[in-house]
């Protein structure tokens, strides 16, 4: 070997080295690695009534990574994203063997960095412990029970939240407040309607009963009549005898802590058949067009909470992406659209955040701090910060009623 081309070879051994341990030729002006491409699955139960919700959810998903090209770090990291069921056909709601497998499976497949989920709080439940000492992030768009990351005294249970959190580390976030906010706003508003006495439903779930739960010791608190609490049996054919009792108490609203896919539409249709002219209310989890469909008619009148905007009073860059979304899917979003596009905003912004530090977007721990410690961070509905705890710290509520077949705005709701 001639000393001339030795040199040559030397110069390209030592500056490949170079290339190395600077990280290779980067994104994100961080000296991140040169990039790969990860993985984003949404939870949520796109079988059964759901559907009518949870498809728009999945659209805002990926419209806002189609916005970025599926594309994070200047370029340098693809995603690929995938809306994953934890409904059955079964059930034609969420179902527990079904969100417990398909947690298994996420925390399997080390190419999934994020989920986007869960729908439902009783799914959640089940699945944080499983992806937690993966250090797998959760963001999710609609979960509400107070439990599954905070205690609130006469709502939450025994270890909560702590048992859902095996590593000690927070895994989970939301983008939506929690129930402990939304009850005791349902209960102002039901002060604020008039109602002095009031009877309480739920459907023995984690979030239909969570929010009973917090109406029942927000109305004790500020002098309302609680006349009784009951769970339902979400299976029965009807309601006729129970609407039967309930009228016989007399009650100036009756409060529905359910889903809708647990019954509350024939529950409303059989207290209006019965001849209950008073107020039904519920949560954000019978404000939804299936509804409307379960009950009919009876559903006139209904009063809904939501806890965040409804899309009809949107302003600004969400009345803006709203615009967009109709224009792109040919529909008006459902409430919960919305969240499904900011979960992706605090997403994206969070490896944006990795790759400037020179992290890599397929390190799981990296993504899950990176996403707990969102702060100020600019998304179509104002600044997103996530607490100590997970939760959203915006509390904007909203009220709407069934007017014409369709949920119509009333109201922002009082939050103290």
């Amino acid at each position: 070997m001639s000393k001339k081309l030795f040199t040559v070879l030397s110069v390209c051994v030592i500056a490949s080295l170079m290339l190395v341990a600077c990280g290779g030729t980067g994104a994100g002006g961080g000296g991140t690695t040169a990039g790969g491409t990860v993985k984003v699955v949404s939870d949520l139960p796109m079988t059964g009534s759901s559907l009518g919700q949870t498809q728009t959810i999945v659209n805002a998903i990926k419209m806002a990574f189609e916005e970025k090209n599926y594309k994070a770090c200047n370029g340098t990291w693809t995603i690929q994203y995938e809306a994953k069921d934890d409904a059955s056909a079964a059930l034609g709601k969420w179902d527990p063997d079904v969100a417990t497998a398909n947690a298994k499976a996420y925390a399997a497949d080390k190419n999934v960095v994020a989920v986007i989920g869960t729908y439902n709080s009783g799914a959640a439940k089940l699945e944080i412990p499983i992806v937690n000492p993966e250090n797998l992030v959760m963001i999710s768009p609609a979960n509400t029970y107070p439990g599954l990351t905070r205690e609130v005294a006469g709502v939450t249970e025994a270890g909560e939240p702590g048992k859902y959190y095996p590593n000690g580390k927070r895994n989970y976030s939301r983008v939506v407040a929690a129930d402990h906010i939304q009850g005791a706003a349902n209960v102002f508003w039901a002060r604020d309607l008039g109602a002095k006495s009031i009877y309480i439903l739920d459907d023995q779930e984690t979030y239909g009963k969570g929010i009973a739960d917090v109406v029942h010791v927000e109305a004790t608190k500020i002098g309302l009549n609680v006349l009784g609490q009951e769970g339902i049996d979400t299976k029965a054919a009807d309601y006729k005898a129970l609407a039967t009792k309930v009228i016989g108490l007399s009650p100036d609203l009756v409060y529905l802590g359910m889903i809708t896919q647990n019954g509350a539409g024939q529950v409303v249709k059989d207290l209006r058949g019965a001849g209950y002219t008073g107020i039904i209310m519920g949560p954000d989890g019978i404000q939804e067009k299936a509804l409307i469909e379960a009950a009919g008619d009876a559903a006139e009148g209904v009063y809904g909470s939501f806890a965040g905007v409804t899309p009809d009073v949107m302003q600004g860059d969400a009345a803006t992406w709203k615009t967009a979304y109709k224009a792109k899917y040919n529909a008006d979003p459902e409430v919960y659209a919305v969240y499904g596009y900011v979960s992706v905003q605090v997403l994206l912004a969070a490896f944006e955040s990795i790759c400037t530090a020179g992290g890599k977007l397929s390190d799981r721990e990296t993504v899950r701090a990176a996403v707990l410690a969102t702060k100020n961070l600019s998304t179509v509905l104002g600044p997103m910060t996530f607490d100590e705890n997970g939760d959203a710290t915006t509390a904007t509520m909203t009220g709407s009623r069934v007017v014409n077949g369709a949920w119509t705005f009333q109201t922002f709701l009082p939050t103290k």
